[in-house]
Parts: C-alpha cells; sequence; structure tokens
C-alpha cells in the first residue's frame, strides 16, 4: 500500500505546481495537522484515495472550515482495507488555543480508546500530529512530545508512527524515519511517501 504522509506546511510540489500524475497510485493519504483545510479540500478532490486527518495545534480553523472530503480521526480507530489507524492530533498545552492538551488530558483520551483497541486487536498506524516524549520531539513545552503515545507504541507495536508538529526548518536534529522498537517511526512535515 502506498501512502502520502502529510504534516505542518502544504507542499508546493503538489499544491501550486500541480501534476495529476503526482497523486496517481496513492492507497491512502494521512494528514498530521496543521495544514489548510483548503489544502486537505484539494487533495480529497484531486486524488483518488481517501484523505484522513487529525487536528494539529494551529487547526482551530477547523472548526468553522473543516476540509470537505476528509474524515477526521481523532479520538477515533479507523480501519481501512484491514489498516487498523488510530488518531490522536493536538499538541502539548502551552497557551490553552486550539488543538492543546496536558500530558493527563492526552492519556484520558488514548485510555478511551482501550475498549476498541482491545476489539480491534490492537493498530497498525498511530497517526498524531506530536511526537513521543523524549524521541524526536523538542525541549521547549510546545515542541515537548506526550509520554502516553511511548506506551502505545511498547503496547501495542503498531507498524507505522506517523507525526508532525517537528518541522525540518527548525534547525534540530530533525529525523525524516527512526526506528522504536519494531516500528517505524515516521515525521510527515511537508510530504512523503510511506509503502506498506
Amino acid at each position: 500500500m502506498k501512502i502520502l504522509v502529510l504534516a505542518d506546511i502544504e507542499s508546493k510540489y503538489l499544491w501550486d505546481f500541480y501534476e495529476k500524475s503526482k497523486l496517481e497510485g496513492l492507497d491512502l493519504i494521512l494528514a498530521a495537522g496543521d495544514l489548510a483545510p483548503q489544502y486537505l479540500d484539494f487533495l480529497a478532490t484531486f486524488s483518488k484515495a481517501p484523505v484522513l486527518y487529525v487536528h494539529g495545534n494551529h487547526d482551530g480553523c477547523y472548526i468553522d472550515t473543516p476540509p470537505t472530503g476528509c474524515i477526521c480521526i481523532d479520538d477515533e480507530i479507523y480501519e481501512y482495507n484491514g489498516l487498523r489507524i488510530m488518531g490522536l492530533g493536538g499538541s502539548m498545552c502551552y497557551n490553552k488555543s486550539g488543538f492543546q492538551y496536558t500530558e493527563r488530558q492526552m492519556k484520558r483520551r488514548y485510555l478511551k480508546l482501550k475498549f476498541k483497541l482491545w476489539r480491534k486487536k490492537g493498530i497498525d498506524i498511530l497517526l498524531t500530529h506530536s511526537p513521543a516524549y523524549g524521541f524526536n520531539d523538542g525541549d521547549d513545552l510546545p515542541h515537548r512530545g506526550f509520554d502516553c503515545f511511548n506506551d502505545i507504541l511498547k503496547k501495542y507495536q503498531p507498524k507505522l508512527f506517523i507525526h508532525g508538529h517537528v518541522h525540518m526548518n527548525y534547525g534540530r536534529n530533525f529525523k525524516r524515519e527512526s526506528m522504536y522498537g519494531n516500528t517505524r517511526v515516521i515525521n510527515a512535515f511537508e510530504r512523503y511517501i510511506v509503502e506498506i
């Protein structure tokens, strides 16, 4: 399965310099937050692949203008062609606006999905906006990851953990791909193709 993952910045390659061939052959599009709803509308319109998304910390406009033709999987386990995808959007709470959560609030969101996790016998993909605490995250509060994501990765060992929030241009030790145990971790900043 060929999956396009996106986060944080609209890809000029796909949007400004659109060519039909760039979106062909995709089976699924996963958006990890902080993208203009119009951009997701565009992808849903010009691609045959479904567009699933979680909210980023700057997606407050989605309340009034949600992306059309897309599926929000925040606080859900969505199944697509046999893949079980769990969505937990948002970032660490640093100014109480938009989709921001304390560690305790995020853990509560995860725990509400425990029964579904049991019924589905785990997950194949964890889609979030923030990274896991201490793993590809930042030292500052706005870019710190969630510790409960570590719990999910250890317990359920999904094939993929896709996140955004940590930008390539921040000057940190940006990692596009890494491994967390048996889980392949992908930073979806701008755009990236993943095969599973």
